[in-house]
């Protein structure tokens, strides 16, 4: 009787060793989950300006409407919590939501289409181990037919093929593994691939393209177009850091996916997608070389502006150079700090670029990204203290001066950008379209039944 309760404990103490194992094995697998959403960049799409992370709402200007994305909690209501691992699967897999309806492809399920069940299950595990948070998204602002959710599966048959993710013999294994972070986890062909007319990836991989106002450069291995100069580590760098001093630095989304996604790779997937970009067929496009610029054109901005007359009314690209940018920049456009954390405007991809845009939109909303060092990189943004005109006059101050000139931007272009104006597309012509689809069909079939009655 008085080994009963040491016995006792003794197999209590075994149960709760065995009930603990599984405990462990599930934290593990969320730890995993959690890892595959940020590679994923599951956080930058699904929290909106000021929201909570994964509640939704962030609105993304397509040609079609606005689009906002969906709350991905576990909350019961208004977020994912009611459904099963197979419908999380579906969404990622092949754009349907639990209740059966397509998603819009902003959504980048022709991507996700690629991952393994095991990440899937993983990512689920870790969704679900989150705090719900009760939060419904704006209604997507989009007009007929775009608002028809059955059209979708006309989009999905050109655009959409379902195919899993396949491994190539004839490459290495970290080729492959990073074949897999690009194109599966990452999803880069989503934001640097040009699109076609139907609005789906088109088959110049990897080009460059249009996102919502910036350009998402060609990261291709072509020489002059692309990034076929850069070595395997120089790639390493810039999508730890966003920054490689000489080359390119970053902002916007792409800025975005660094702070909250490529910093956390592991050493070796990191690498592995260096492998693999390095690697993409090369893509000539009419863009020059976006790093070429030569030596910083002004020895001292200080001395060319001394003595100058302001006009507040329309101040010179040198007066507003001096005022907004030397500072930080150098007097010489040449950067300042060891590690060049205010970078050189010369032989600098955003400078450098044959498009404007990508500079209006630092000198309008400035820069903000966390490096793999943890560091949090600033630039203010300008766009509340000067106008179109101005943000105008110094892009074309800063190109000219450091970068490789190119077409002027004006104020109408410039208010364009700040805006994010996106031209949508009237349904009206999509219907037609349609119908005259479906009228030469028809003609076709006749002329062809036609044709076969003649010759019996």
């Amino acid at each position: 009787m008085l080994l009963a309760p040491l016995a006792g404990l003794l197999f209590s103490t075994a149960s709760f060793a065995d009930s603990a194992a599984p405990d462990s094995s599930k934290l593990d697998l969320i730890k995993q989950g959690e890892y595959l959403s940020k590679a994923s960049d599951c956080e930058v799409c699904h929290t909106s300006p000021g929201g909570t992370t994964f509640a939704g709402g962030l609105a993304f200007k397509t040609p079609f409407g606005v689009i906002y994305s969906s709350n991905i909690t576990p909350d019961k209501t208004t977020g994912i919590g009611n459904w099963t691992e197979q419908q999380f699967s579906n969404a990622l897999k092949h754009g349907i939501r639990a209740d059966g309806q397509n998603l819009y492809p902003a959504m980048p399920y022709t991507s996700y289409s690629k991952l393994t069940d095991a990440d899937i299950h993983a990512m689920y595990a870790y969704f679900m181990s989150l705090p719900g948070v009760n939060h419904n998204p704006p209604e997507n602002e989009m007009g007929f037919p775009y608002n028809q959710r059955l059209a979708l599966k006309g989009w999905n048959l050109i655009n959409f093929h379902y195919k899993p993710f396949e491994e190539d013999p004839g490459q290495s294994a970290e080729w492959n593994r990073g074949k897999y972070v690009a194109t599966a986890l990452g999803h880069c062909e989503e934001c640097h691939t040009p699109r076609n007319l139907a609005m789906g990836l088109s088959d110049k991989a990897y080009a460059g393209a249009m996102v919502d106002g910036w350009e998402a450069f060609n990261i291709s291995s072509d020489k002059e177009s692309g990034i076929g100069n850069w070595s395997h580590d120089d790639l390493m760098q810039y999508l730890r850091t966003g920054a490689l001093p000489g080359k390119a630095t970053t902002g916007g989304g792409m800025a975005d996916v660094i702070s909250h996604s490529l910093r956390f790779l592991t050493p070796e997937d990191m690498s592995a997608l260096a492998t693999y970009i390095k690697s993409v067929p090369a893509q000539q496009t009419s863009s020059r070389n976006r790093s070429g610029a030569g030596q910083n054109a002004q020895s001292d901005i200080t001395q060319e502006v001394r003595g100058m007359p302001i006009d507040d009314a329309s101040p010179s690209g040198a007066v507003l150079f001096n005022g907004n940018c030397a500072s930080c920049h150098g007097t010489a456009g040449q950067g300042i700090g060891e590690n060049k954390y205010y970078p050189s405007l010369s032989q600098n991809s955003v400078v450098g670029s044959d498009k404007p845009n990508n500079l209006v939109q630092v000198i309008l909303h400035g820069v903000d990204r966390v490096n793999g060092a943890g560091e949090h990189i600033v630039m203010p943004g300008f766009g509340e203290n000067l106008t179109d005109a101005q943000i105008a006059t110094l892009t074309n101050y800063v190109r000219n001066q450091f970068g490789n000139q190119g077409e002027p931007v004006d104020a109408a272009a410039v208010k364009v950008l700040r805006d994010n104006n996106v031209t949508v597309i009237p349904g009206y012509l999509l219907i037609m379209a349609g119908v005259i689809g479906v009228l030469i069909l028809i003609a076709l079939v006749i002329y062809i039944r036609r044709r076969r009655t003649l010759r019996a």
